[in-house]
């Protein structure tokens, strides 16, 4: 197995939401494969032509009154997939995230560890 797998601290939960990245003028909607409470994972958009350097927004719709909204970064580009950090999420947003990771998780305990591990910049 991968060894990022191995130190991974955050649970992934495989969810299809519509999502879109948006960087400046330009916007993409891609398939959305996982997410955490650290990032999300998505399939690389034809037309992916984004300033890695540079911050995205990405805004995940978890239904018609609950979307969340980070401001990500390009961790990786692999075999297709594109993996970004969360770098800045708003409290609504962390709040219906924490939701869906808890409704995931099933295990409260789970939840508050993954929250301490975030909470200490892991």
């Amino acid at each position: 197995m991968n060894q990022d797998f191995n130190r991974r601290r955050f649970q992934r939960i495989d969810f299809d939401a519509s999502t879109e990245l948006v960087q400046g003028r330009r916007r993409w909607a891609v398939e959305l494969h996982d997410l955490s409470l650290k990032g999300l994972l998505v399939q690389r958009p034809a037309g992916w032509e984004a300033q890695v350097d540079e911050p995205l927004s990405a805004h995940i719709r978890l239904a018609d009154d609950a979307q969340v909204h980070m401001e990500v970064v390009l961790a990786r580009d692999t075999d297709g997939l594109l993996g970004f950090a969360c770098q800045h999420i708003d409290l609504e947003s962390m709040s219906h995230l924490r939701r869906l990771v808890e409704l995931n998780l099933g295990d409260t305990a789970l939840l508050e560890r993954e929250l301490a591990a975030l909470g200490a910049g892991e």
